[in-house]
């Protein structure tokens, strides 16, 4: 009977929020094939998180710790994540896509020897995914033949698990790796703290585009995002700049979001673009061309100046 392995990030006492839709992934697998799921906890004192994915159904929880993975090396997260393989007999490995897994299942892919289907978007049966081609504009569907498979899975588009009643048992796995004969080490870190919400999981976003013509024009938008509570995103062309940070970007080659209200300040709508964001549950674009594409994939479109636009949208929010 095939069994599912789930990779589950977490912090070093909870689960990544943006995580868990591969626990759903991961239950309509299992669901496809009469069998089960198991996930997968890698990482440095993460007992108390360990004990957070014992909630969600799975067959058992197995994890890894050790202070050798404190960092989400792929060398050792590959070791890590085989040995799970080997001990779960799992014939998919799978997890929400994020820097670590676009880092590591490549590796894990060539180290187990198994055929790999990123950004799967949909589950036809337990070999056979839908994923998105030429920037969203056609969805292949995949068939993954050799025994065992690896998916990274597109988390905008499977909802977060639900709690189970039952607890799933945990088991510890010893891994022994020597982080001085790997060919990678890890440097540093460069954190970007923000009071706003993380793109990844905001349930409203203000993006400016290369109509906010500079980094004034997009202290509007900031300005905007503040009043609503939202994460701030940006276009290729406006982190390209320098107007905002590479960590805003969304779209094809940035992150990819779905929340509840996405508001387009300043962005035409180009095919990159749109790849990030056309997921969202309501789309606003504020925009002085009436023929912006971005008004194709829009459920609300103001045709305006958004230098006059958006400061009396903030006046107007605020006096709510």
């Amino acid at each position: 009977m095939s069994k599912t392995l789930i990779l589950v990030e977490a912090t070093a006492d909870s689960l990544r929020k943006t995580t868990l839709p591969g626990i759903t992934f991961g239950a309509q697998v299992a669901a496809a094939n009469g069998g089960g799921f198991d996930l997968a906890l890698i990482g440095t004192g993460v007992t108390k998180a360990a004990a957070s994915a014992a909630r969600y159904g799975a067959a058992k929880v197995y994890v890894v710790d050790h202070a050798a993975f404190e960092h989400a090396l792929a060398e050792s997260y590959a070791t890590a994540i085989a040995e799970i393989v080997k001990r779960s007999g799992a014939t998919l490995v799978a997890g929400a896509s994020s820097s670590t897994t676009k880092d590591v299942f490549p590796r894990v892919a060539a180290r187990l020897g198994a055929a790999m289907a990123s950004e799967v978007t949909g589950v036809v049966d337990e070999k056979t995914f839908k994923r998105p081609m030429w920037a969203g504009n056609v969805t292949a569907t995949v068939e993954l033949t050799t025994p065992v498979k690896v998916c990274s899975v597109r988390a905008t588009e499977f909802d977060a698990p639900a709690v189970v009643g039952a607890t799933s048992p945990i088991e510890s796995v010893d891994v022994l790796v020597d982080l001085g004969a790997l060919r990678t080490k890890f440097v540093g870190l460069k954190e970007i703290k923000s009071e706003r919400p993380e793109l990844a999981s905001a349930d409203r976003i203000v993006s400016g585009g290369r109509g906010v013509k500079g980094p004034d024009g997009f202290r509007l938008v900031e300005q905007l995002a503040d009043t609503l509570r939202a994460g701030v995103g940006a276009s290729r062309a406006v982190c390209d700049a320098g107007w905002a940070g590479n960590d805003l970007q969304i779209g094809q080659t940035g992150k990819v979001v779905a929340p509840n209200l996405y508001i387009a300040v300043g962005i035409s709508g180009a095919i990159q673009h749109l790849a990030g964001m056309k997921g969202s549950k309501v789309i606003v674009a504020i925009n002085k061309d009436a023929e912006a594409p971005i008004f194709q994939v829009a459920d609300y479109g103001l045709v305006a100046d958004l230098f006059e636009a958006v400061p009396q949208l903030v006046a107007a929010i605020k006096q709510l």
